[in-house]
C-alpha cells in the first residue's frame, strides 16, 4: 500500500531570477490530509485559487541584505519547510511595488543579528554550504514551523496577490522600525508529530473535505480487511509462542503442583516428624568483629617457653629426689573446657554420619564399617570418637537385635580399638541373636582364633545349612585337601545343587574322580553349559560325543556346545566335519527361535583361534559373516571386520574374512591387495605368493597384483623369477608403461644397464610418456654420455615441453659440465613453459647467486615470489640466501613477510626457531605448534631444542612423532639416527634403522641432495641414512645463527 502523506511541492531553484506575475505561488498550497487519496493528485498538483490566495497572504521573514543605493526587487530566502533539508526552497514572485511606498531606510545592523534558520549566504548565486553532524540526526533540534494561527489571520486581513514566506505588503520599503523584522511568523510552541514528523507543517491549514474522509474510510476498510484475514493465524501463532515460553518457563506453582497434590496423603503423624528449621536469615546473625593487631614480642616468648620440653628435673624435684613434683610447678587445665570441645567436635563428626528422625539416630553400619578399616587411633580425641561411636552402637543393637549390621559393626569397633575379645563376645551374642544370617557367622569366623573358628563355623553350617558361602568357608579353614573335599562333599549333600560347590570339589580331585563327579553334577545341575563342557572334555572321543549329544538336549539353544563339538572334531583330525557341525549349529538355534548375533560369534572365532582351533575359527566365520549383512553393504563391512581382527591380533580370523570375501568378489582388486598385505606382514614368503599368483588369475589385466609379485620376488633375492613375472605381465597387459618401467628398475637396480637401455628404446618406439624419456635420460647420466644424454633430453622437450624435470635434468646437465651460462638460459625456456614450477625457479637462483651474486639471485626470488604467491619455499630460499652473505636484520624482515603470507607453513616456522636467539626459540617454539600443531618440521624443530637442553626422553618422543607423521622425509629418520647414535643404544639404533629401511623415504632436501647424486645412485637405504647423518654432522651448527 502506498500513502501519499506529503507531496513536496514544485520549487524553482533559480533564486536570483524573479518570477512571473502570472506564474501562481504553490509553497502552501497544498491540502493536510493525513492520507491522501489517489483520485487527488491532481487537486495536490494544481491548487486551487482560494489556496493560492490564502498562500500569498502569509507573513515572511525578510532575509537582511547590505545596503544598497538601489535594490533590485528581490524576494528574500525563506527558511526551508522540512526539518534537516538543506536544499533550495520554493521562491514566490515578487509582489509589485506599492504606489506610495516611502523608500527603505539603508540598515547596518544585519552584522549583528541571527541569520534564519538554514540560511546559506550566496546561495543563490551558486554558493554551496556544508553540514555539520549537528545538521543531521537526532541531535539536531526541529526548526521553527508556521504559525498556523498568525498564517490564518494575514490570510483573512490580507487576501492579495501570493507572495510566498515575504513580509507582509507594505513592509518591502521598510516602512517601520526593527519591530517588524523581528515578527517570526512561526509558532515556537508547535509540537513535533510522531505520525507526520517536522512535515506536519506542510498540510497544517488545508481543509479536511468529503474526500479526505472518504479516503481515510477506504484505507481503515482495507486496514481491517488484512487484519482479518491474518487474524487466525497470527492467533495461533501467538498461542503457540505462549505455549512454548510456557513449557521453558514454567510458574513455581506448576513445578510444585504434583507434591502439593501428594501432600493430602500425609499423615498427621508424618507431618508432625517434619524437623522444624532454623532461623539462618542475615539480620539475626551477629557480624563478628574481627581486628588484627601485630603480636606483641613478649606473647611469642612466652608460646615459645611453652612448647619447648624441658630434660632436667627441677631443683626442688632434684632434692626431694624426682619422686615429688612441686605444688607450684603443675599447669592448671580446664577439664571442664577441654571435654565441651572435644564433644563438640565429636556432635559434629557423628552428624554427618546420621541424620535425626523422630528423636531416634539411625547409623548406616556398611558405612560405618567401611571407615573403621582405615582408622588409626593416634590422639585421645580419637578415643573419645571411639566411645561416642560404642554408645551409638550399643544403642543400635538394643533397639534393633535382629539386624546383623549392628553386631558386624559394634564388633569391627571393638576391633579398632584393640580390644578382640570384647569384639569376639559383640560377635557371639550377635549369632545368637541373628542365626540364620551367614555374614553374622562369617564375621564371627573372621574374629576368632584358628582353634575355635573351625567351631564356629561348623556351629553356623549347622544354623544354615544351606549356605554356601560358609561352606566355602568352611573348606578354606581345612589345610589338606582331602579334607576339604571331604567338606565340600557334605556340603553337596545339603546343596546339590550347588554349582559353586561343584566346581571346587571338581578342582581338588584327580582325573578319574573329576569324571565321576561331574557325571553326578551334570545330572544335578542339568542347565549349566560349564560343567557339561568340563565332562565333555575329561572324556573320550566317543563319550564326549555322547554327552555333547545329551547337553544338547539339555540346552538346546545354547551355542557353546556346537562349538565345543567342532572343537573335539578338529582335535580328533575329523576337519571335513568342523564345517557340517557349524553349519548344523546355526540351522539348529535358528529352528528353535534363536538369533544369531554376527559380532558374539566372531568373537567366538577368535577365541578359537587363540584356542588354537584354527578350523573351527574359520568355519565360524564361514557361516556367520554374512548374517544381517545387506548386498551392497558387504565388501565394506567384511574389509572393515578383517582390519578389526588384525587390529586386535587375530590375524587367522582376519585370514579367514578375507578368504571368504575374495570368494564372493574374485574380481576386486582392492580386497586382493588386503589380503597380500596381511599375508606380507604376518604370513609366509609362500603364502604371499599362492594369493598373488591366485590373484593374476582371477585379476590378470592388474598392473599392482604383477608388480607386486615381481617386488617381493626380487626383494627375495630371485631376479629370475621376477624377469618372468614381468614377462607374464606383459604378455597380459601389453602397453602397459608401469610394467616397462618396473623391468628397466629391476634391471638399472641390478647393474644391467644396457639390458635397460634396450627396455626403454622399445618403449620409446611404441610411444612413451616423459616418465621413459626422463628414465633414458638418468641412465645415459649414469653410463657418462653426455651427449645421448642432452639428446634424449632435447627430444623429450619436444614431445613433452611442459614437463619441467626434463628442463630441470637439462640444466643440471649444462650447469654440471661448467656451461653455467648456457644452463642459465635452459631455465629461463623452462620457466616460459613452466611458470609455476618451483624447483626451476629455485634453480635458476642459486645458480645467478654463484654466478652474478646476490643481487641478482635476490631479484629472480622477488620475480617468483610475485607469478607465484604464498609459496614457502621461495620465501625460505629468499631468507636463506641473505643469512649466507650475513644480511641478519634482511632475513628477519624476509621471515616476518613470509610467516604473514604463509601463516600455517612448517618449514617458515622451524627457520623462526632456529634463527632466534635461545632464550626466544622457547616462546617461538609455542607459536609454531599454535599455528601448525602436526606439521613434522617445526615437531623436528622443536625436537632439537630438547636435544640441545639435553631433554633426551622428550627429544626421543618428538622425534619418533615426526617421523611418524612424515615418513617419506629422509632429513627427519637422519636426525633421528643422529640422536640415537649419541644418546641411545645399540636397540634403539637398530630399531630405527629398520624402520627407515621399511619407509622407503624418497623426499628431504638433504636426502634428495645425495640419494640422487650419481656416485650414490644404486646404493641402499641404510648407507643413504648413514651419508645423511654424516652430512648433518658436517654442516654448520643451528647455534651459529644466535646474535
Amino acid at each position: 500500500m502506498n500513502r501519499i502523506r506529503d507531496v513536496p511541492p514544485i520549487v524553482n531553484t533559480d533564486l536570483d531570477q524573479p518570477k512571473q506575475q502570472n506564474e501562481p505561488n504553490t509553497a502552501n498550497a497544498l491540502p493536510h490530509p493525513r492520507l491522501v487519496p489517489v483520485c487527488s493528485l491532481l487537486r495536490l498538483r494544481l491548487p486551487p485559487p482560494a489556496a493560492r490566495r490564502d498562500a500569498s497572504s502569509r507573513p515572511t521573514t525578510p532575509l537582511p541584505s547590505p545596503p544598497r543605493s538601489s535594490p533590485p526587487s528581490r524576494s528574500p530566502r525563506p527558511p526551508p519547510l522540512l526539518g534537516g533539508m538543506s536544499g533550495p526552497a520554493p521562491t514566490p514572485p515578487p509582489p509589485p511595488p506599492p504606489a506610495a511606498a516611502p523608500a527603505r531606510p539603508v540598515r547596518y545592523d544585519f552584522l549583528n543579528s541571527k541569520p534564519p534558520p538554514n540560511y546559506v549566504a550566496g546561495l543563490g548565486r551558486g554558493a554551496t554550504g556544508f553540514t555539520t553532524r549537528s545538521d543531521i540526526g537526532p541531535a539536531r533540534a526541529a526548526p521553527d514551523l508556521p504559525d498556523r494561527s498568525a498564517a490564518a489571520a494575514s490570510a483573512s486581513a490580507a487576501p492579495s496577490v501570493g507572495r510566498g514566506r515575504g513580509k507582509p505588503p507594505g513592509d518591502d520599503d521598510g516602512g517601520g522600525d526593527d519591530g517588524g523584522d523581528e515578527e517570526k511568523g512561526y509558532d515556537e510552541n508547535q509540537k513535533f508529530d510522531e505520525f507526520e514528523g517536522n512535515d506536519a507543517g506542510l498540510f497544517s491549514n488545508a481543509d479536511y473535505d468529503d474526500d479526505d474522509r472518504e479516503a481515510d474510510a477506504v484505507w481503515e476498510s482495507i486496514d481491517q480487511r488484512m487484519d482479518l484475514r491474518r487474524k487466525d493465524r497470527r492467533e495461533a501463532r501467538l498461542k503457540q509462542e505462549i505455549e512454548k515460553y510456557r513449557a521453558s518457563n514454567p510458574k513455581i506453582t506448576e513445578q510444585f503442583a504434583d507434591l502439593k497434590r501428594k501432600l493430602a496423603d500425609v499423615s498427621v503423624q508424618e507431618w508432625e516428624s517434619i524437623p522444624e528449621i532454623g532461623d539462618y536469615s542475615a539480620r539475626n546473625k551477629k557480624k563478628r568483629f574481627e581486628s588484627f593487631v601485630p603480636v606483641p614480642d613478649t606473647l611469642l616468648e612466652k608460646a615459645r617457653q611453652e612448647q619447648e620440653h624441658v630434660t632436667a628435673l627441677d631443683p626442688k624435684s632434684r632434692a626431694a629426689g624426682g619422686t615429688e613434683t612441686p605444688w607450684a610447678q603443675t599447669p592448671v587445665t580446664d577439664l571442664t573446657a577441654v571435654g565441651e570441645g572435644r564433644g563438640t567436635v565429636l556432635s559434629l563428626k557423628l552428624d554427618r554420619l546420621s541424620d535425626s528422625v523422630s528423636g531416634l539416630t539411625v547409623v548406616d553400619p556398611k558405612g560405618y564399617l567401611t571407615d573403621l578399616k582405615s582408622m588409626k587411633i593416634t590422639s585421645d580425641a580419637e578415643i573419645s570418637d571411639i566411645k561416642k561411636a560404642r554408645l551409638l552402637l550399643r544403642s543400635v543393637t538394643q533397639t534393633n537385635p535382629k539386624h546383623p549390621p549392628g553386631w558386624i559393626a559394634a564388633a569391627r569397633l571393638e576391633e579398632v580399638a584393640g580390644k578382640l575379645q570384647s569384639a569376639r563376645q559383640l560377635i557371639q551374642r550377635g549369632c545368637e541373636e541373628c542365626p540364620k544370617n551367614e555374614d553374622v557367622w562369617f564375621e564371627a569366623c573372621r574374629l576368632a582364633s584358628p582353634d575355635e573358628a573351625k567351631a564356629v563355623i561348623a556351629r553356623g553350617v549347622k544354623a544354615i545349612p544351606n549356605s554356601v558361602k560358609l561352606w566355602l568357608q568352611a573348606a578354606k579353614l581345612e589345610t589338606s585337601d582331602l579334607n576339604k573335599s571331604r567338606v565340600l562333599r557334605k556340603g553337596l549333600e545339603h546343596i546339590p545343587d550347588s554349582v559353586r560347590l561343584w566346581k571346587a570339589v571338581v578342582e581338588l580331585a584327580n582325573e578319574e574322580d573329576a569324571r565321576m563327579l561331574l557325571h553326578r553334577a551334570v545330572e544335578c545341575c542339568p542347565l549349566h553349559v560349564e560343567l557339561w563342557l568340563a565332562l565333555a572334555r575329561l572324556e573320550t572321543y566317543d563319550q564326549a560325543k555322547k554327552v555333547l549329544n545329551k547337553a544338547r538336549e539339555k540346552l538346546n539353544k545354547e551355542p557353546a556346545i556346537w562349538i565345543t563339538a567342532a572343537k573335539l572334531e578338529e582335535a580328533n583330525g575329523n576337519t571335513q566335519s568342523v564345517n557340517k557341525v557349524i553349519e548344523r549349529g546355526i540351522r539348529s538355534l535358528q529352528r528353535e527361535g534363536l538369533d544369531i548375533d554376527r559380532e558374539a560369534w566372531l568373537k567366538e572365532a577368535e577365541a578359537a583361534e587363540r584356542a588354537g582351533s584354527v578350523l573351527t575359527c574359520q568355519a565360524i566365520v564361514k557361516s556367520t559373516i554374512g548374517v544381517g549383512v545387506e548386498d551392497e553393504d558387504r565388501k565394506r563391512t567384511w574389509v572393515a571386520d578383517a582390519e578389526e581382527c588384525k587390529k586386535r591380533g587375530s590375524i587367522e580370523t582376519a585370514r579367514a574374512i578375507y578368504a571368504h570375501a575374495l570368494s564372493v568378489f574374485l574380481g576386486k582388486k582392492s580386497i586382493w591387495l588386503k589380503a597380500a598385505q596381511l599375508e606380507k606382514s604376518h604370513g609366509t614368503g609362500e603364502s604371499l605368493e599362492a594369493i598373488l599368483r591366485k590373484a593374476v588369475t582371477y585379476n590378470p589385466k592388474a598392473e599392482v597384483l604383477w608388480l607386486m609379485g615381481a617386488k617381493e620376488k626380487w626383494l627375495a633375492g630371485d631376479v629370475p623369477s621376477a624377469r618372468a613375472i614381468l614377462q607374464e605381465a606383459y604378455a597380459a597387459i601389453p602397453n602397459s608403461e608401469e610394467i616397462w618401467l618396473a623391468a628397466f628398475k629391476l634391471e638399472f637396480e641390478n647393474n644391467e644397464p644396457e639390458r635397460a637401455r634396450m627396455l626403454l628404446a622399445k618403449a620409446r618406439e611404441r610411444g612413451g610418456t616423459e616418465r621413459v624419456w626422463m628414465k633414458s635420460a638418468i641412465v645415459e647420466r649414469e653410463l657418462g654420455n653426455v651427449d645421448e644424454e642432452r639428446r634424449l633430453l632435447e627430444e623429450g622437450l619436444k614431445l613433452f615441453p611442459s614437463f619441467f624435470k626434463l628442463w630441470l635434468m637439462l640444466g643440471q646437465m649444462e650447469d654440471r659440465i661448467g656451461h653455467a651460462a648456457k644452463a642459465k638460459e635452459v631455465y629461463e625456456n623452462g620457466l616460459k613453459h613452466c611458470p609455476s614450477c618451483i624447483p626451476l625457479w629455485l634453480s635458476l637462483a642459486s645458480l645467478e647467486e654463484r654466478i652474478n651474486g646476490l643481487s641478482k639471485s635476490r631479484a629472480f626470488l622477488t620475480m617468483a615470489r610475485k607469478k607465484n604467491p604464498a609459496t614457502p619455499e621461495l620465501w625460505l630460499a629468499a631468507i636463506r640466501a641473505e643469512l649466507r652473505h650475513g644480511n641478519k636484520k634482511e632475513a628477519d624482515s624476509l621471515l616476518a613477510k613470509a610467516l604473514q603470507e604463509c601463516q600455517t607453513s612448517g618449514i617458515l616456522w622451524a627457520a623462526a626457531i632456529e634463527m632466534v636467539p635461545r632464550p626466544q626459540r622457547k616462546s617461538k617454539s609455542s607459536d609454531a605448534i599454535k599455528r601448525c600443531d602436526h606439521d613434522p618440521h617445526v615437531i623436528a624443530a622443536v625436537a632439537k631444542l630438547f636435544w640441545h637442553d639435553r631433554k633426551v626422553d622428550k627429544a626421543r618422543s618428538w622425534l619418533n612423532r615426526a617421523v611418524t607423521l612424515a615418513p617419506d622425509i629422509g632429513d627427519f629418520w637422519a636426525l633421528f639416527y643422529k640422536f640415537e647414535l649419541q644418546h641411545g643404544n645399540a636397540d634403539t639404533q637398530r630399531d630405527v634403522l629398520k624402520r627407515c629401511i621399511a619407509a622407503e623415504p624418497k623426499h628431504g632436501e638433504r636426502w634428495q641432495a645425495i640419494s640422487k647424486a650419481v656416485e650414490n645412485s644404486h646404493q641402499p637405504v641404510d648407507a643413504i641414512l648413514r651419508r645423511v647423518v654424516l652430512a648433518l654432522g658436517a654442516e654448520e651448527n643451528p647455534n651459529a645463527a644466535e646474535p
